[in-house]
């Protein structure tokens, strides 16, 4: 029989959003432009022509300058929207962060009408949210799956996005969720993670 792990996944929530909502602006931005200076130094990232991110909230780290330093180096930019009355999400190519407008949760989404969906999602470079990570590439989302099931069907690298306060020895997992291949913060760069549940970096 299955333990059911959502009640500590919902008391790890409430933890790790406190610990986020904690931080002073300033301390933040400097962290946020730590964690952006090293994604950016990522062989992944110099090497991928397509990048998937998601567009941070306050309580994120930062994605905004990531996206708009991107596009200004010609890369191709996706954006996820999620899909009204499903679990499921999309990405679109944007040219812009004037494109997007609150959608789902309040969260800023393309307009499908505007941009173009991205078909392809077989290659490219995936940054992908959390409020936590593990040292297994595991991370503790905000409960609605959208992210585990893209990830499912990502052929490309992900990378988590993490402040250090946020990393966790080990988080609950359940047989859907999956791991990142990389997780940075605004001190270390983590790599070396597969499929392989509790394998450490």
């Amino acid at each position: 029989m299955r333990q059911d792990i959502r009640p500590l996944k919902a008391e790890l929530r409430s933890r790790y959003k406190k610990l986020r909502l904690d931080l002073s602006p300033a301390v933040k931005e400097e962290m946020n432009q730590k964690i952006l200076n090293r994604v950016m130094n990522l062989w992944q990232y110099r090497e991928s022509s397509l990048i998937l991110t998601y567009v941070s909230t306050p309580i994120e780290v930062d994605t905004h300058r990531l996206i708009e330093k991107s596009l200004g180096a010609g890369k191709r930019i996706a954006v996820p929207r999620c899909v009204p009355g499903t679990r499921e999400m999309e990405f679109y190519l944007i040219r812009s962060l004037d494109e997007l407008s609150p959608g789902t949760f309040g969260v800023l989404e393309p307009d499908p009408a505007k941009s173009i969906l991205l078909e392809d999602v077989s290659t490219g470079l995936c940054i992908v949210p959390a409020l936590a990570f593990d040292y297994q590439g595991y991370r503790l989302g905000y409960g609605k799956g959208y992210y585990d099931r893209f990830l499912a069907r990502f052929g490309g690298s992900t990378v988590g996005l993490c402040y250090d306060n946020c990393m966790a020895k080990s988080l609950p997992a359940g047989r859907y969720d999956r791991p990142v291949h990389l997780i940075i913060t605004q001190r270390k760069t983590l790599t070396g993670i597969d499929n392989t549940r509790r394998r450490p970096f």
